[in-house]
């Protein structure tokens, strides 16, 4: 897969196949667009791009809304764009000078100079141009004009999936994992860097990566301990994950992530592991001693290992 992001001086050289969205969460209904270039791509034998945006358009164009969480930050999404099969990936920078281009310049400067569009798909309510006033009715009137073909995913076709991002990210946010799995079609996950921590975990018996997240932006689970899987370099293991502020034996009020990983006892400082959340276990708890806390992680532990052996 191609990822084009110094888009100033890009063209596509041949016609292409090319749908445009956020794709917050390449969710079940952005994956219905994408199975549609693929089969597209079977029949016209060309070449399937995807046009997103970073940073998210709602964080520039309603910058009050500070509390909007990303389900998927951009190098998330487009490994899922891989995963999805995706020829190109064009991520646009959007700014305010973006959002005012007027609904001609985009038609012919973008989709049609620098991505060669032959064939377009949306999905049903795009919007496009500034103040929003492109619209497949727009599409429409300029399809014949500029040789390009156009389909819009009908909206019975998105809402008989029942999802939304803002669905996605309520579920996630309650701790509803396995809803949000459904929702999306794979499990929700964060990249994150393992860093140096107090190593308490390690003084109890189950040493933990600590995890940073770069991006503040990032969507993060309701606390409490979950049940993961982690890709370290490649190889799958499971492990068990805490979103919290160990009221037990920190004091900071800082909120902090970290995993123990089962039967792993690699040197991970300073690597970047995938976080996949599989299932929600329980809050997190004040306890009145370390034994006490050690108990809970060893039950927790057994709950995962049961889990393992149902999947």
């Amino acid at each position: 897969m191609l990822i084009v992001q110094n888009t100033e001086h890009f063209r596509m050289e041949t016609p292409t196949i090319l749908t445009i969205g956020t794709f917050d969460g390449v969710h079940l209904g952005h994956q219905k667009i994408l199975a549609r270039l693929k089969d597209l791509k079977e029949e016209l034998g060309l070449k399937t791009v995807v046009l997103t945006f970073d940073p998210h358009p709602r964080k520039i164009l309603f910058p009050e809304q500070k509390d909007l969480k990303i389900i998927t930050l951009i190098d998330e999404k487009l490994d899922l764009f891989e995963k999805y099969a995706v020829d190109v990936v064009v991520v646009y920078p959007f700014n305010k000078a973006f959002s005012q281009l007027d609904v001609k310049h985009y038609l012919e400067e973008i989709l049609l100079r620098q991505l060669n569009v032959k064939h377009l798909v949306i999905g049903y309510d795009h919007k496009f141009g500034k103040d929003r006033k492109g619209d497949i009715n727009t599409l429409k009137e300029h399809a014949e004009k500029y040789k390009f073909t156009i389909e819009e995913i009908s909206k019975k076709d998105i809402e008989s999936i029942a999802v939304s991002s803002t669905n996605i990210r309520k579920a996630i946010e309650e701790g509803n994992i396995e809803l949000a799995t459904n929702f999306l079609g794979h499990p929700f996950f964060i990249k994150a860097k393992v860093v140096k921590g107090k190593q308490l975990g390690r003084t109890l018996g189950f040493p933990t990566a600590n995890l940073q997240i770069e991006d503040s932006d990032k969507l993060i689970p309701k606390i409490g301990v979950y049940f993961v899987e982690v890709i370290v370099e490649g190889e799958k293991y499971f492990g068990m994950l805490n979103v919290g502020l160990n009221p037990t034996t920190d004091t900071d009020n800082k909120l902090k992530i970290e995993v123990n990983i089962f039967d792993f006892e690699k040197d991970i400082y300073n690597t970047t592991i995938t976080l996949n959340f599989i299932k929600w276990l329980r809050d997190e708890k004040k306890f009145n001693n370390l034994n006490e806390l050690i108990d809970a992680i060893k039950a927790d532990k057994e709950n995962c290992l049961a889990l393992i052996n149902k999947i």
